[in-house]
């Protein structure tokens, strides 16, 4: 009993955990509607995009590289997957675009960190910057109605109770779980984000591998840019303003560390849950949505205040161990 009590307190995860039940708690007291099953459906079916993202950016951040883009890859696939839904009627033909154009997306941040040279939170601020402004252009800042209702299940359909967009995310995130744990190309891209230098020397495709996950990362925020069109029933230029702060915040906050090598799924999706039950108790407060931009900008310095802490803690428990 004992021993089991010791190994919940150890698990990894275990203050996330913590935090999570006491903000339902306190959800439930202050809001009560809270907890009635279309609350916690809304809350589950708008944290799906985030938990689709926060596994490519989980993939990102390991090799110790940085992707801005995603929100603006919404913008800019949401856009033009509407555009070719409208023109050819057909959904397979939008999901199709969306994938490829998704992974074209990736590989050009992909080149630009691993030929051009340039640091991945420059390169994808600048992309970030082009992609939504291509969006802007392409439709005059005007949004594009979506004439298909087959459409709509993607985004705003269930299946069951379930919303079909939290099943899709469930899935990936299981998916990438599994890569991450029990694959090559996970154990590789923790060893990447412990030390590129030694990873070169023992072999190890370093390019190849941050250019696969560039890559990985664009294909789920376009397939989030799609599912985010469904619910919305229109492709909007503006769509993901933020986004990438969001799902950024939420990975450091589940314990993925910035300077890479450390952190897993199952800690990013912790941190998505959380920030989407603040987001709800706040909406359900009748809180304004600036102040709610506050509180996001909070935990994402405290997220970082805490992985820089981290950090120092287990470089100082290196030294000593070496000088001991």
């Amino acid at each position: 009993m004992r021993k089991g009590i010791k190994k919940i307190f150890s698990y990894e995860q275990f203050s996330l955990v913590a935090v999570l039940i006491i903000m339902c708690i306190l959800a439930a007291i202050l809001a009560p509607v809270f907890l009635t099953g279309n609350n916690i459906m809304n809350v589950l079916r708008s944290s799906s995009l985030n938990l689709i993202t926060s596994c490519g950016m989980v993939l990102i951040l390991l090799l110790g590289e940085m992707d801005m883009s995603v929100g603006a890859i919404q913008g800019f696939i949401g856009v033009f997957s509407v555009m070719v839904l409208n023109a050819t009627g057909s959904v397979f033909a939008a999901i199709l675009f969306t994938i490829f154009v998704g992974a074209v997306l990736g590989l050009f941040n992909g080149l630009l960190v691993t030929k051009g040279g340039i640091n991945s939170l420059i390169a994808t601020l600048g992309t970030m910057s082009i992609f939504r402004g291509i969006a802007y252009v392409s439709t005059g800042g005007v949004s594009l109605q979506i004439s298909n209702e087959t459409f709509r299940i993607l985004g705003a359909g269930n299946l069951g109770f379930l919303p079909v967009p939290l099943i899709i995310a469930v899935f990936i995130v299981f998916l990438f779980w599994f890569v991450l744990k029990k694959t090559v190309f996970g154990r590789y891209i923790y060893a990447i984000g412990g030390n590129t230098e030694a990873s070169e020397l023992a072999g190890i495709p370093v390019q190849k591998i941050k250019l696969t996950c560039f890559i990985i990362s664009g294909v789920l925020a376009a397939f989030t840019a799609l599912t985010l069109a469904s619910r919305l029933n229109s492709g909007q230029p503006s769509a993901g303003d933020g986004f990438e702060f969001n799902v950024v915040s939420a990975v450091v906050l589940g314990g993925v560390s910035l300077n890479g090598g450390k952190g897993n799924i199952s800690g990013a999706v912790l941190g998505v849950l959380i920030l989407a039950v603040l987001s709800n108790i706040l909406t359900l407060m009748n809180v304004s949505s600036f102040y709610q931009q506050i509180a996001r900008g909070v935990v994402i310095l405290i997220a970082v205040y805490l992985d820089e802490r981290k950090r120092k803690s287990a470089e100082k428990k290196l030294l000593q161990a070496k000088i001991a």
